[in-house]
């Protein structure tokens, strides 16, 4: 919890310290329980690299997980969490961690449809207000709430202007395809109210 939101809670007229601290505790034994299961999963993959335990697929695929968050903190984690908090970030990291392979799947295929999608919009001349722009932003809506804690219209519209606002999102979806990003973000500007 930041700061200000600390400041903010503890000087409120109605303020119960008992159950601040009792919602506290339970966030940090959540965490510990999380630091717990990761311990095991590294441990496990030890025994398994020098072939003393065969792990099975479904522990094989909680380690890649980890692996994809553990990258994703080294990479971003500071940055998102000094914009957006750690109790924003915690919670995306949860949501991938609980992730079935299925629905790891269908949220890896959604980024793989959302940039088909762009790129043929984009090379085909498409206007971001016609449905190819809205069917697009609706494959994106659903891919931020596989990991959102919560997704809103005002955060999605705040991400599509992050699109071609910050540089390694514009390249990101510029890579192949010059003005996807641009595409994208005119696409949920128009339709984020709407989808």
């Amino acid at each position: 919890m930041e700061l200000k939101q600390i400041k903010k809670i503890i000087y409120q007229k109605d303020f119960d310290i008992m159950a601040a601290l009792r919602e506290h505790l339970l966030e940090l034994e959540e965490k510990r329980n999380h630091m717990e299961a990761l311990i095991q999963t590294v441990e496990q993959t030890i025994r398994s690299m020098k072939g003393e335990y065969d792990m099975s697929d479904q522990e094989k695929f909680q380690a890649f997980k980890e692996r994809v968050v553990r990258e994703n903190e080294e990479k971003h984690g500071a940055e998102i969490r000094e914009k957006y908090g750690d109790e924003e970030m915690d919670a995306a990291n949860r949501k991938v961690l609980d992730m079935t392979e299925e629905e790891y799947e269908r949220f890896q295929n959604l980024g793989e449809e959302i940039r088909i999608q762009l790129q043929d919009a984009v090379r085909g001349g498409a206007n971001p207000e016609d449905e190819c722009g809205r069917r697009i932003v609706a494959l994106h809506k659903e891919w931020l709430g596989k990991t959102w804690k919560q997704y809103t219209k005002e955060a999605h519209a705040a991400i599509g202007n992050l699109y071609i606002s910050d540089e390694r999102f514009k390249m990101y979806y510029d890579k192949e395809v010059n003005g996807c990003a641009k595409f994208l973000e005119s696409a949920i500007r128009y339709w984020v109210d709407r989808v």
